[in-house]
């Protein structure tokens, strides 16, 4: 299974957090308040691929009840990160360690305060590629997602959505849509060949890459599931230009190892990109209940 660096993620979360349809990000807060009517105890999300926490972060505080989360990372390093940001974000914390004592685990269980509301967090260390029953198998009000079905396999997805009983709400999967600014007449070179490079095995077997919404989308209906979906596309600008170059070098990389550009074209693209004063990259959202 493929990981991220904390830099990488750290650098897109502002961006992941202001992209987010905020329409269909209102239907699922409205769900969790009608779920959150009807029972005593604390909400309960798992969220997949969780990296450093960003999607928890994005939105628990939105949430006007006590929470409990399982961040599902398959990289140990990354829920170390995770639980560091998440301490430092919320208000106040808990962790149940004594009073003067360094915590031995890194990833223990956590208990956050945040506007008011408690929020338990659990990090779980699972390979999805190869363990996913035994993660959707817990008891769950929603499961959550923020830029991980176009990593993954259209097989994979096929098991995903015949196991899964729980609403789902997944955020920033890649569409394959990109506007750079101004035109450069390589951009639809490249990005032809980034779309090659998306579909390869990112730990999960050939990736979906930018189909991965539309056909998670039919197998979710296939399975009796009401879908919304709703665009969510980076728009980035002069202020993040910081953001802008990685993605450059990000695509340039990407490009020339498909070999269907040369190293020489890739790397011009790369360097003239990281300078665009303006980008824009496709995304969507999606809810989906029964």
């Amino acid at each position: 299974m493929n990981t991220f660096s904390t830099d990488w993620l750290s650098l897109r979360e502002g961006v992941d957090h202001r992209s987010r349809n905020p329409a269909l990000q209102q239907q699922v807060l409205s769900y969790l308040e009608q779920v959150g009517s009807v029972k005593n105890d604390p909400i309960h999300i798992i969220d997949l691929g969780s990296g450093t926490g960003s999607n928890l972060r994005a939105l628990a505080p939105l949430i006007q009840h006590s929470q409990n989360w399982t961040l599902v990372d398959y990289d140990p390093l990354l829920l170390m990160a995770a639980r560091e940001k998440l301490c430092a974000w919320a208000d106040s914390v808990s962790d149940g360690a004594p009073h003067g004592h360094l915590d031995s685990n890194a990833t223990r269980p956590v208990t956050l305060v945040k506007n008011n509301h408690e929020i338990n967090v659990i990090f779980l260390q699972k390979d999805l590629a190869g363990d996913l029953q035994s993660v959707l198998s817990k008891p769950a009000d929603l499961i959550t997602a923020a830029a991980f079905f176009d990593l993954v396999a259209v097989g994979w997805l096929e098991q995903f959505c015949r196991a899964l009983k729980t609403p789902l709400y997944t955020v920033l999967t890649y569409n394959g849509q990109e506007t750079w600014l101004p035109v450069d007449p390589w951009d639809s070179k490249i990005l032809e060949a980034f779309h090659h490079h998306q579909g390869s095995d990112k730990g999960f077997g050939s990736a979906a890459g930018p189909l991965a919404l539309t056909t998670l989308e039919q197998l979710l209906r296939k399975e009796g599931f009401k879908v919304v979906t709703g665009s969510s596309p980076w728009v980035l600008g002069p202020n993040d230009s910081l953001l802008i170059q990685e993605l450059a070098a990000g695509t340039a990389k990407a490009a020339a190892e498909t070999t269907l550009v040369s190293n020489a074209i890739a790397q011009q693209w790369g360097e003239s990109r990281a300078q665009s004063p303006k980008c824009e990259i496709g995304h969507d959202d999606l809810f989906a209940r029964y």
